[in-house]
């Protein structure tokens, strides 16, 4: 049975699952999870011929856990820089069981100071942990020695003026491309309802936008030659296919701009924009105003079976989490609904005119056009809006903003989010100095007030005057002085004073009280012993470390009467100061 419960179903008779290395070793395919292929030569790579049958072989054998062609060219990318470094050794091992320590030794310490290094080390080190003839000896123990994840990340959150710049750009972009679509489905709406005129320019435009709806082109008219031309540029007054047909759809530009926007508000990687469904809308309980969208988040590098997490936003006003999906629902509507008639089932949110129906992106990992249309947002559309904004590339940078002012993490597990995204981080280590500070003081006032403030004496003194826990040499400047005279605190705060003086004469009372005050633990709701008896046990347990502990319990053999009594008081509360 399936995970969900329905029963598993047989491949046909003739099934053949697809040959993941060719005849000659040589040639790998990956499939991504749309079943589109690449293959990989490994004649190309410039090591002996036996070598490359092994890489071949190690490097199909890992496939069988990829989903994306982008596993198998980062893998490429490192057995790439592996070949380089062992050509540039002179004589190169002939395979792949003939590495040597000392090769593996060098390869690591030419390659650990720089991410792209570390990399390449790790995938590389995957990949030889597969040959059976580097399972012992000394090659063995230094592929078993892991690869270290250090070094600064080389994105850094953005400081708040710089956020504020960013999210500037993008909203003003997004907003003046959803103020367009808004007003021009108006009229499409009016048009439709027939209550325009048919001899006004609203219903020409209108007629001109049912088309552009209908196809995502503007109306054309062949002339003898064939050729297709519009006579639409000057009725919409724009003067190319781009501006005019953008009156219902979202530019590939504006596009990014929303995905820039969805990251500082979600904290979503470039990635789940390229396979964002269009969220399930449910009406919020007991509301008739808000709506809460069901967002099904896809991160694949989570794992199999982990593929997916479900987000809810409900937007309630201008500055609910739910507002910008709201937005992004309306400004997309028309490219939707285009995209499910000429291809149906098909339910991706982020989705933009395509200016070119040529420019078709060539990462088969990513979603393909539907007729004018194209889906997601590409690391090229990054860098475009990037330069034309003049800002560094944005999605790295706001997500790593929106994770570490959340304080939480999103779409990743907590060890990923204290050791990739917090502690590494510049902006949060800077603002942690006052925190750490204000903690530190904190902490030493604290332990000011929970240890013993007074002194350490052999004997009494006639001239101090005797309390429950201590001897006073001076009650008239007492940190807690009475409105009549004298000390007003309580004898059991006599220890956190500079004026207490404690002999031997002390200890077998103060050794009673201290053992009182633990059994009193075990019978107190913790909440209230915490609150009444902590610090003065604390108090005592620096006490106790002063004068030394085997002195200290030895003291609890001369436990006299006149202690028991004195300590009893003090439980009780019947002493007054």
């Amino acid at each position: 049975m399936s995970g969900r419960g329905r029963r598993a179903v047989l491949p046909p008779p003739d099934f053949q699952a697809a040959e993941r290395i060719a005849a000659d070793g040589l040639r790998v395919t990956v499939l991504n999870k749309e079943g589109f292929k690449r293959v990989f030569d490994f004649a190309e790579i410039a090591v002996p011929q036996p070598m490359r049958s092994s890489l071949a072989r190690a490097f199909a054998a890992q496939s069988m856990g990829w989903n994306s062609h982008a596993s198998g060219e980062s893998y490429w990318r490192s057995i790439e820089v592996f070949a380089r470094f062992l050509k540039a050794q002179g004589h190169p091992a002939d395979d792949l069981g003939d590495l040597t320590s000392a090769t593996l030794r060098l390869w690591r310490n030419n390659h650990m100071d720089t991410p792209g290094g570390r990399e390449a080390l790790a995938k590389i080190r995957t990949l030889l942990k597969r040959e059976p003839q580097l399972a012992q000896g000394l090659a063995a123990e230094e592929l078993a020695r892991p690869v270290p994840k250090k070094g600064k990340p080389s994105k850094q959150s953005y400081r708040p003026s710089e956020r504020d710049q960013v999210l500037l750009a993008a909203e003003r972009q997004f907003r003046a491309a959803l103020l367009r679509i808004r007003e021009n489905t108006a009229l499409l709406a009016r048009y439709r309802s027939g209550v325009l005129d048919p001899d006004s320019r609203d219903w020409r435009v209108g007629a001109v936008l049912e088309c552009v709806a209908a196809t995502g082109e503007l109306p054309g008219y062949p002339d003898k030659e064939g050729k297709v031309y519009t006579r639409a540029e000057g009725l919409l007054r724009g003067k190319n296919g781009g501006k005019t047909t953008g009156r219902l759809f979202l530019s590939r530009a504006e596009l990014t701009a929303l995905a820039v926007m969805m990251t500082d508000r979600y904290g979503w990687n470039l990635s789940v924009y390229d396979r964002l469904h269009v969220p399930v809308t449910t009406p919020s309980a007991g509301e008739r105003a808000t709506v809460t969208y069901e967002v099904l988040v896809e991160k694949r590098r989570s794992g199999e079976g982990r593929w997916f997490d479900t987000e809810n936003y409900t937007d309630s006003g201008a500055d609910s989490p739910g507002r910008l999906i709201t937005q992004a629902m309306e400004a997309t509507q028309h490219g939707r609904a285009l995209a499910a008639a000429l291809s149906p089932g098909h339910d991706l949110l982020m989705v933009a005119r395509n200016r070119r129906r040529t420019d078709v992106d060539s990462n088969l990992d990513r979603p393909r056009n539907v007729g004018p249309l194209c889906f997601g947002v590409s690391k090229a559309d990054a860098r475009v809006w990037a330069r034309s904004h003049k800002i560094g590339s944005p999605f790295q940078r706001a997500r790593r903003t929106t994770i570490t002012t959340t304080g939480q993490p999103l779409q990743h597990k907590r060890g990923t989010h204290e050791s990739v995204y917090v502690l590494p981080d510049e902006n949060v280590q800077e603002a942690a100095v006052d925190v750490i500070a204000a903690g530190a003081e904190e902490a030493l006032e604290q332990a000011r007030d929970y240890t013993f403030r007074g002194r350490l004496t052999d004997a009494a003194d006639a001239t101090h005057q005797e309390t429950a826990t201590a001897d006073c040499a001076d009650e008239e400047t007492s940190p807690w002085p009475d409105p009549s005279g004298g000390c007003g605190a309580d004898f059991l705060l006599c220890l956190s004073c500079e004026n207490s003086r404690v002999h031997t004469g002390h200890h077998p009372r103060l050794a009673l009280l201290r053992r009182q005050l633990i059994s009193l633990r075990s019978s107190w709701p913790e909440k209230l012993w915490r609150k009444r008896w902590d610090e003065h046990l604390q108090r005592l347990d620096d006490l106790r470390t002063k004068v030394n502990e085997s002195t200290w319990d030895v003291a609890l053999a001369r436990i006299t009467d006149r202690d028991q009594m004195i300590v009893d008081h003090l439980l009780k509360g019947d002493l007054a100061p």
